[in-house]
């Protein structure tokens, strides 16, 4: 199989389970983002398919071939940390040819190579500075550089933005999809940052105390999650939870919530924000605060009621597993569909 496959990997260290299990694969040219909180399993992931560290059981595949148990240095991976890790006295240029000159690579096929990598990332009329004259998204771009002149087979990427402000992550997040997805190698992209890996992912592998939680389309993920984990994890504002008999949850997103005239749900506005041009209002219930995303000009009354449609409504059982069916919210009428 072309691309990269994890069957059953695991990682253990003493009696910690640092990830258990994974099924995963990525296709040639695709992007996918291991998206989860600190400690669920995201770095540790890169680290084995890298060869950092070691698989306590499972097979990981590269186009075909099993590279578990193959050294770092022969699996012509390329990853690209948080830290830059570009030498502050070389230039661009020599940080550049550092590693291929390590590796024997002549120099005329060296600068071909080097020139090719400038040009690809806009990176050629920065040669001669050092980083220390570089702009972050300038370092960031480097740093890719230098991974691309490996000539990888597959390229890793760990939080490669978390030092960039804001802004700056927005404004580069669509060249590095550009300059990264739909080549041939295949991307593995490390964030916490849901909205970077919704912008910069094909798909999204969303990761929870070393357990993969689910895999799809940033789409799926959003409006058909398999778990209460994922359901919430996915989307801001926050979803809101309603408690339902059986141990159940009811989950209706913010901007499925809509002032209804009669038989929702009694509200009070408390305070409200701005997302964008739309006011995030929180309301007082009897069933605790709700969050509701207004249309852009909507009013709110000081008491009004508020519902939704059947269609959005996300149901989980105990296990905080999805169900279907309707549930008593709607069926005894306390919070009747706009």
């Amino acid at each position: 199989m072309s691309g990269l496959s994890l069957e059953q990997v695991s990682r253990r260290s003493g009696d910690r389970v640092l990830l258990e299990g994974l099924d995963l694969a990525v296709a040639p040219g695709e992007c996918l983002a291991l998206l989860g909180p600190s400690g669920c399993g995201k770095t540790t992931t890169l680290r084995l398919v890298a060869g950092l560290d070691p698989c306590s059981s499972g097979r990981i595949l590269l186009n075909g071939e099993d590279i578990t148990h193959r050294p770092a240095g022969e699996r012509q991976v390329a990853m690209v940390f948080q830290s830059y890790a570009l030498f502050p006295h070389l230039d661009v240029g020599e940080n550049l040819a550092l590693g291929l000159r390590s590796r024997g690579v002549p120099r005329p096929e060296r600068d071909r190579r080097i020139a090719a990598v400038l040009e690809l990332l806009e990176l050629t009329p920065l040669v001669r500075r050092r980083p220390a004259q570089l702009s972050g998204g300038q370092r960031q771009r480097v740093a890719l550089a230098r991974a691309l002149l490996r000539q990888p087979r597959i390229v890793l990427l760990d939080e490669p933005m978390s030092n960039l402000d804001a802004r700056l992550r927005e404004d580069l997040r669509p060249e590095l999809r550009r300059l990264l997805c739909g080549g041939e190698p295949p991307v593995l992209y490390v964030t916490h940052d849901q909205q970077e890996a919704m912008g910069m992912a094909d798909r999204i592998a969303v990761l929870q105390a070393g357990r993969l939680e689910q895999v799809g389309g940033v789409r799926e993920l959003y409006t058909d999650p398999r778990t209460r984990f994922v359901a919430d994890f996915l989307g801001r504002p926050a979803i809101n939870w309603l408690p339902a008999e059986g141990g159940r949850v009811l989950g209706v997103r913010p901007e499925h919530l809509r002032p209804q005239a009669e038989g929702g749900i009694a509200a009070r506005p408390l305070r409200r924000e701005w997302w964008g041009h739309q006011p995030l209002v929180w309301l007082e219930t009897p069933h605790g605060t709700l969050r509701m995303l207004l249309p852009a000009g909507g009013e709110l009354l000081d008491y009004l009621m508020v519902g939704w449609r059947a269609e959005n409504e996300l149901w989980f059982d105990a296990d905080g597993r999805r169900i279907d069916g309707a549930g008593p919210w709607r069926q005894q009428g306390r919070a009747r569909a706009v």
